[in-house]
């Protein structure tokens, strides 16, 4: 029934990780050492109050001697807190760094890979090529804005004119003179005389 749902991605433990784990695994047991101490001490302080109300000066004092050793165990207990506590950081923070050096591995092959396909000549010339159009935008720029001289100004007023004539072609009048339609004469059909009489007027007009 598990493989109908898909199969669940496994997640690679490292050594780093099953490190990791058990310094964090001795801290808490240290942490959970130092408070069974420290409440065993208030205990004993506590104690060693009720012994002097009592008289029992010698115990009291015994009760002590042993509550200053138990702290001295405390002090060395929280140092070596401290320093679990540093190594975990230490070996999470080579993780991440890890984690950065496979990046930039990864980084550095698709840089060279763009390298391969683009040769640095071939970026030069891309780059003069880009640097011709720009110039040649610009001076065209300036031309179009007013930076030309009365002369260049004449000579492109001049082209204009030239060019303007050239394509005006209007074309020639004919001068042979249009036929004349012939004038109806009595064999021509009756049907057929307002036909004529109608391109006499067309051809007067």
């Amino acid at each position: 029934m598990g493989n109908l749902f898909g199969k669940k991605k496994s997640t690679r433990v490292t050594e780093q990780d099953k490190a990791i784990l058990q310094l964090k695994q001795q801290r808490d047991k240290l942490r959970q050492y130092q408070k069974r101490i420290n409440l065993q001490l208030e205990k004993e302080r506590l104690l060693a109050k009720q012994l002097l109300k009592n008289g029992k000066k010698e115990k009291a004092l015994l009760l002590l001697k042993k509550k200053r050793y138990q702290d001295q165990l405390l002090d060395k207990t929280e140092n070596q807190i401290g320093n679990l506590e540093r190594m975990v950081q230490d070996l999470e923070f080579v993780q991440i760094e890890k984690k950065v050096i496979d990046g930039l591995k990864v980084g550095n092959e698709c840089l060279k890979k763009m390298h391969e396909v683009m040769s640095v000549e071939e970026v030069e010339r891309i780059m003069d090529e880009t640097q011709d159009a720009i110039e040649y935008q610009r001076q065209i720029d300036e031309m179009l804005a007013g930076s030309l001289s009365q002369e260049d100004e004449d000579a492109v007023l001049a082209e204009l004119e030239a060019i303007t004539q050239g394509d005006v072609v209007l074309p020639e009048v004919p001068s042979d003179k249009l036929p004349e339609a012939p004038e109806a004469s009595e064999d021509t059909p009756e049907r057929e005389r307002p036909r004529r009489k109608q391109e006499r007027e067309l051809l007067a007009a």
